[in-house]
């Protein structure tokens, strides 16, 4: 007893903290810094050029985070990186290339009345049939692997991904599909500054945001307050207890990958209509900046990917467009990659995502 309290007499040494616990956000932080700075000095010399990539910045970013939510819906669920998920996405554009060519047979500039039939019949078969393609997926490639080792299922990811990209070539061969220049209104909607040095916003770049906007504001509605969204998230966070609690954990597997199949059919019509053209191999590139705009913002959760697709759509566009001793559009695949493999070593779980203990 008497040793027992001559030790608790004793002050208690702080702990030091390693070295690399310090190291790590001192190089995190500079790293941003220098971000900020160039951003900023970019800003102050050439204001216009600035806020027209911020508006296309912008633009892209929403496609990207409609397409990085698919990602951080599946693996919230089962923790699995459905890597197919990008060619679910080309497939969506698929299919509305075909609809606005070969049922709508649109033109330049067409009218208006022939233009939003056509996107919104495109939708429609492009939600469903990415959605019936996703979750026929999950019922045939992944749903026997539920207990198997995770490289097992990561590795038929990958191959599901080649066989959607086999399929797609046979269907519209080696060549990409495209629509026909100014399929939606390239007018202006409003002007900053005095042209012809002048900041634009386009009615085209407006299609992009009046689709996304809705949707992520139905999926977080669909989510939080429906009774399939709070049992996708007692799924995601117990599904032994989701079970015990009378829910069907099946089910609504399957239905979280029709709801991310359906979410990639949407971004495959906007990038169809707005770029007019994709390819086969389209969606494997743009799933992986995708992929890395879910980790970025932290996987798994509905806010980070939105905020991750954003600063990868804005650090694109300032990449290639920003004059001042920027790196150049030829680095732009390896900056967005870079970014990847900066956040898994300095922050793993994403700017919003939580640190959470492998289980």
């Amino acid at each position: 007893m008497s040793t027992q309290a001559h030790a608790e007499t004793i002050p208690r040494r702080k702990r030091r903290r390693p070295l690399r616990s310090l190291i790590v956000p001192a190089i995190g932080l500079g790293l941003v810094a220098i971000v900020v700075a160039w951003l900023f000095v970019n800003l102050i010399k050439d204001p216009t050029t600035f806020l027209q990539l911020t508006f296309t910045g912008l633009t892209r970013g929403s496609l990207y985070a409609l397409v990085a939510l698919g990602y951080t819906l599946v693996y919230g669920i089962l923790e699995l990186i459905n890597f197919a998920h990008g060619d679910v996405f080309m497939i969506g554009g698929m299919v509305a290339a075909t609809f606005a060519l070969q049922v709508f047979n649109l033109r330049s500039n067409g009218p208006l009345t022939t233009l939003i039939p056509a996107v919104l019949v495109s939708l429609a078969a492009a939600i469903i049939v990415c959605g019936l393609l996703n979750a026929t997926i999950e019922r045939v490639a992944y749903k026997p692997l539920r207990r198997a080792p995770r490289l097992v299922p990561l590795i038929t990811a990958i191959g599901v991904s080649f066989v959607i990209e086999d399929v797609a070539f046979v269907w519209k061969g080696p060549r990409p599909v495209s629509l026909p220049p100014e399929t939606l209104p390239s007018g202006t909607i409003f002007t900053i500054g005095t042209c012809p040095k002048c900041a634009t916003y386009s009615w085209d770049q407006f299609f992009v945001l009046a689709v996304t906007v809705p949707v992520l504001i139905g999926l977080v509605w669909l989510v939080r307050y429906t009774r399939r969204g709070k049992a996708m998230r007692a799924t995601a966070q117990d599904k032994d207890a989701a079970a015990m609690m009378g829910i069907d954990v099946d089910r609504t597997i399957s239905f979280t990958f029709l709801l991310a199949g359906a979410l990639a059919g949407v971004a495959g019509v906007i990038f169809a209509f707005y770029e007019t053209t994709i390819a086969f191999n389209t969606g494997f590139t743009l799933g992986l900046i995708a992929f890395t705009a879910a980790v970025l913002g932290g996987i798994g959760n509905l806010a980070g990917a939105v905020l991750g697709g954003l600063l990868i759509g804005f650090i694109q566009d300032y990449n290639e467009g920003l004059s001042w001793h920027g790196p150049g559009s030829s680095w732009t695949n390896t900056i967005v990659f870079g970014i990847l493999i900066l956040i898994l070593v300095f922050r793993p779980q994403g700017l919003l995502g939580e640190q959470t203990p492998e289980g």
